[in-house]
């Protein structure tokens, strides 16, 4: 099977974005409208590998998709940081005194924050995705109303940038995992430098300082840590971190320590740092 990348939204989206960055520019996508669809692709063959956002510098976590790529037994197989450059557009010949409403994806939405404060008279209406709404604005011909996208997507569906840059903060990227279903992340020992990690500890005091003792003992640095609750165990969380080492050994030795102090120990991905 030749490869096939999963999207969250169409073409000329951020996560089109990235699959061309990171698999090439003539990468053939599956356009899956939320990250659910973009799992069933994974789970279903109907793709071969997905890209899906995970946090970003402003919005933070998402964390349902912490728990899609747990709860589906996915393997983080590598990730791609992309800077983020929001884009007011519409269709040509209006100011953005004509715009009335404004559709985008929630997060894009709300890295836009102080810019739509300046513009009280604008309605923002959440959305599935960020292109989907400039490709129904060009094809539906809709006046008064704009998108919240990257200026690709401007480009491919013929529309006018009203402001650029409209993102609170200027620095604002998402960093986005590149899935699949194979247990063997496919990346080269030599090459793997950090993990993506889920594990559970004893509801005692001290218990998760002591798991991340051990992380430092070994030469893992911590680089993010995320607890979600576990549905069916009230008040008790599983965490999910990620550690960058520049040794495998190291590595090798936390998790030998970590399987037998840890209640439950996943090991998501093991991968490059894209950061390292």
């Amino acid at each position: 099977m030749s490869k096939k990348v999963a999207i969250q939204g169409i073409k000329g989206s951020y996560h089109h974005g990235v699959a061309q960055a990171y698999f090439g520019e003539n990468i053939d996508v599956d356009e899956c409208m939320s990250f659910q669809e973009l799992v069933r692709s994974l789970e279903n063959q109907k793709s071969t590998d997905a890209v899906m956002a995970i946090e970003n510098s402003i919005a933070g976590s998402i964390i349902p998709n912490y728990a899609y790529i747990d709860e589906h037994d996915l393997t983080i197989s590598g990730e791609y940081f992309l800077p983020i450059h929001h884009c007011l557009m519409a269709l040509p010949g209006q100011n953005i005194s004509d715009i009335k409403e404004v559709y985008s994806h929630p997060m894009a939405l709300l890295q836009c924050k102080e810019f739509f404060r300046e513009h009280p008279h604008i309605k923002l209406v959440e959305d599935a995705d960020t292109a989907d709404v400039a490709k129904r604005i060009h094809d539906k011909k809709l006046t008064g109303v704009a998108a919240v996208a990257g200026e690709t997507a401007a480009n491919i569906y013929q529309l006018e940038i009203l402001a650029r840059e409209i993102q609170t903060i200027k620095s604002n990227s998402t960093r986005f995992f590149v899935l699949h279903t194979r247990e063997d992340s496919g990346v080269s020992k030599t090459d793997i430098n950090k993990a993506s990690l889920k594990f559970l500890t004893d509801h005692k005091r001290g218990s998760l300082a002591t798991v991340l003792n051990v992380m430092s003992d070994c030469n893992l640095n911590l680089t993010k840590i995320q607890s979600l609750p576990i549905i069916d165990m009230p008040w008790k969380y599983s965490f999910f971190v990620d550690v960058t080492f520049n040794e495998y050994a190291d590595y090798e030795k936390a998790m030998s320590i970590l399987k037998i102090m840890a209640l439950e120990l996943k090991v998501l991905g093991e991968y490059k740092n894209q950061n390292g």
